[in-house]
């Protein structure tokens, strides 16, 4: 039985050796009480400092550790399809290179897995200790968002730390669509998953990749990527406009016929009205603009990562 742990990274040199460390750890403790074997597969994400060299020097003193390079920094998301389909495991988790998700977990959820019930055992924070209220607060919107507008369900607090049996591995690439979130794409495939909840854990080393800015637009991604109600809603807010247009005309009728004729009075309510009207329909233009360029770029049908080098390739770089 062989398990593969895929860990994107980017800017990871401080985190890196700490986490090889404890995974290690726990593959030796598997390997006694499950018979498992190990891959650790790191997933260089255009890092600009030393975390390609550390993965090299890991490789060399452990053949299980493989890695892919990046020629640029293509995002999380990219990461998580290249570590999946370089991936040889009966097993295949993903975790992040912070120990933020706690390696310590994996024998319950193999556990769980070899019990035959269950397909994929994932985990969920059950608190956002250490991250801004703002940032906590925009967070469970999202999740409160995104599940009344998709028809697939996102779990509040999900992580990205999984363990994933291999046909559902195969079904998640499968799905090859250039614009990602992983979180959708894994409760859209479906199987059986079993929930582990955690407390939030710091990170051991570095500073975390996601700020407000970068968050807020995968957020959009997910919405866009996983619901079309977004559409919807921009054409009901149409037709509400329509209506209020339509009455605002009989009332100005109305008062023509009885006389009350006031023409320098109301422009600057007018002005609130046309600016109103104008924000709506640039907001719904908008709407239609993001579905559009999501549409523009998987018909380019450009590759989701370009690799640089590997463990296989390293000698002649």
């Amino acid at each position: 039985m062989l398990i593969s742990l895929v860990v994107p990274c980017y800017n990871e040199e401080e985190s890196l050796p700490l986490f090889y460390k404890e995974a290690a750890r726990v593959a030796g403790e598997m390997k006694a009480s499950h018979g498992a074997d190990f891959e650790f597969i790191f997933v260089d994400d255009g890092s600009k400092d030393g975390t390609l060299t550390v993965a090299r020097r890991l490789h060399e003193d452990d053949a299980r550790v493989r890695y892919v390079s990046f020629s640029r920094n293509f995002g999380k998301e990219a990461g998580i399809y290249a570590g999946l389909k370089a991936a040889k495991g009966d097993y295949v988790a993903m975790l992040d290179a912070d120990l933020q998700d706690p390696p310590s977990l994996l024998p319950a959820m193999l556990d769980t897995l070899l019990s035959g019930e269950y397909d994929c055992a994932a985990t969920r924070r059950t608190t956002r200790k250490g991250e801004p209220p703002i940032r906590s607060f925009f967070a469970r919107m999202f999740y409160r968002i995104i599940n009344k507008m998709s028809k697939t369900e996102i779990v509040d607090g999900a992580r990205d730390f999984r363990l994933m049996s291999r046909p559902m591995v195969d079904a998640v690439l499968q799905v090859t669509e250039y614009n990602r979130f992983s979180k959708g794409i894994f409760g859209w495939v479906g199987f059986r998953t079993k929930w582990f909840e955690y407390e939030n854990v710091e990170r051991v080393a570095g500073q975390t990749k996601w700020n407000f800015w970068k968050l807020f637009l995968y957020s959009i991604e997910g919405i866009v990527g996983f619901s079309t109600a977004p559409l919807a809603i921009a054409a009901l807010v149409g037709v509400l406009f329509c209506l209020a247009a339509f009455v605002g005309i009989l009332f100005i009728l109305i008062r023509y016929a009885l006389g009350w004729q006031d023409p320098v009075a109301g422009w600057q309510s007018m002005t609130c009205i046309i600016l109103l009207c104008s924000g709506v329909q640039l907001f719904c233009t908008g709407i239609l603009g993001e579905y559009l360029a999501k549409t523009y770029l998987e018909v380019k049908h450009r590759p989701l990562y370009v690799v640089k080098e590997t463990e296989e390739n390293q000698s002649i770089r």
